[in-house]
């Protein structure tokens, strides 16, 4: 059993930055990070390999947000910049332990954090 703790989120306004943190309690590999706004489909944002050299972006964010990770404090980063009106959501953390990153990006995963909220406003 895996937990992820999310922490970060807040109240912004259009052009700010925030940093989002997930602290994993267990042995992950293939960390992601999604999204769901109001009334929309959780959707994929970024996703990180275990070694922290392979990422991939959501073509909405690509740019403006880094998906990172340190493997000794066992916790993954989502550093936003530029923020956007658009991108409020709650952010939820994920994990999966084997598999691939594409896999992943499409939903395979085993654990999901609780959640935390962005807000942008304009």
């Amino acid at each position: 059993q895996v937990q992820l703790v999310e922490s970060g989120g807040g109240l912004v306004q259009t052009g700010d930055s925030l940093r989002l943190s997930c602290a994993a309690s267990g042995r992950t590999t293939g960390m992601a990070w999604f999204r769901q706004a109001p009334g929309k489909e959780r959707e994929f944002v970024a996703t990180i390999s275990s070694n922290g050299l392979t990422t991939t972006y959501a073509d909405s964010v690509k740019g403006r947000f880094t998906i990172s990770r340190d493997n000794a404090k066992n916790t993954v980063y989502l550093q936003m910049n530029s923020l956007k009106p658009e991108d409020t959501a709650v952010y939820y953390c994920a994990s999966k332990y084997g598999g691939t990153m594409r896999s992943l990006q499409h939903g395979d995963v085993d654990y999901w954090g609780q959640g935390t909220q962005v807000t942008v406003s304009s």
